[in-house]
């Protein structure tokens, strides 16, 4: 029965990146940029071509025995969080993933989307090398730090170049005193701006909430019958060891015992951290543009926003 459902699968997701497409090739001709609308819809016609790939093996096996219990349903789904890849847990893909580890959709996924993806799952700004490793254990990317050192500041030419002509930029975490952008850190556009500042106590509080989401994406997997990579339980097993409670020694950790003790830990640090980034909005909508509120304040505004706080 698995093999049926992973092409079901494949073939929501695929469905969702064409209708994402679509939308993005009408506000390129509407835009009036034609390089632009041309690449789109280049990148239309292979997510077409994989999805009647995909619908081969799925007229073969028949309907699937059950709905896909996907690792984004739930209270926290978000829309513009459908993973573009296959979840784990899937059998060998066309790509040559193997059963039980995380199926890469590398041909279909440039790396900003391979970044929006592992950003979706965690819902806190975060550093390159965590965005790395979540993705590789997650969803079988090949993103290296490497290509994400510019990704940003690519990001903010094409907003200032088109603003809003993409369904999310990936954008700066801004500091709370100055909202600056934070050093190393990427954050999603879609997230409200308290989520994309960051505070003093937003390390802690950041990393607490990063290995809860993380432990519950492979609660979510096991319920679905599947399982995380090894890679993925090292990963919360290595998260764990700095949350009081969370693991014993250097064993596996259990994915709801790190939910209880991360959370335990959050509820101390949280209300302070979150009614200061609160705070650090407000400013931040009332004195910058809309390309600042995404990318970060230049060094005169910085400093004029900064003694208003």
């Amino acid at each position: 029965m698995a093999s049926a459902t992973v092409p079901r699968v494949e073939l929501d997701v695929i469905e969702a990146r064409i209708a994402g497409l679509r939308t993005q090739v009408r506000q390129a001709v509407a835009a009036g940029d034609r390089e632009r609308a041309r690449w789109l819809r280049a990148e239309l016609r292979a997510a077409e071509r994989a999805w009647e790939e995909a619908l081969e093996p799925e007229a073969e096996s028949g309907p699937s025995s059950g709905p896909y219990a996907g690792p984004y349903e739930g209270p926290n789904f978000r829309p513009d969080a459908v993973p573009d890849a296959v979840p784990n847990g899937g059998p060998r893909s066309r790509l040559g993933a193997e059963g039980g580890g995380a199926v890469s959709r590398a041909p279909l996924l440039p790396v900003r989307e391979q970044v929006h993806q592992a950003l979706a799952l965690l819902g806190v700004p975060t550093a390159a090398r965590l965005i790395v490793a979540v993705h590789e254990a997650f969803f079988g990317g090949n993103v290296t730090a490497a290509q994400l050192s510019s990704l940003r500041r690519d990001e903010e030419r094409s907003f200032r170049a088109a603003p809003y002509a993409r369904p999310y930029y990936l954008c700066a975490a801004l500091t709370a005193d100055l909202l600056s952008p934070a050093r190393g850190l990427l954050a999603s556009s879609t997230w409200p701006m308290a989520t994309r500042i960051i505070g003093p106590l937003s390390s802690r509080t950041g990393f607490l909430t990063s290995a809860i989401r993380i432990a519950e994406h492979i609660m979510r997997l096991r319920e679905a019958g599947k399982d995380a990579s090894p890679s993925a339980h090292t990963l919360l097993a290595r998260m764990a060891r700095t949350i009081p409670g969370a693991v014993e020694g250097y064993g596996a950790a259990d994915p709801a015992t790190v939910v209880a003790a991360a959370g335990a830990e959050l509820a101390v640090h949280e209300p302070a951290d979150r009614a200061r980034r609160a705070a650090a909005a407000e400013r931040a909508v009332q004195h910058l543009d809309a390309a600042a509120q995404l990318f970060g304040a230049g060094l005169r505004t910085a400093a004029r926003t900064g003694r208003t706080a």
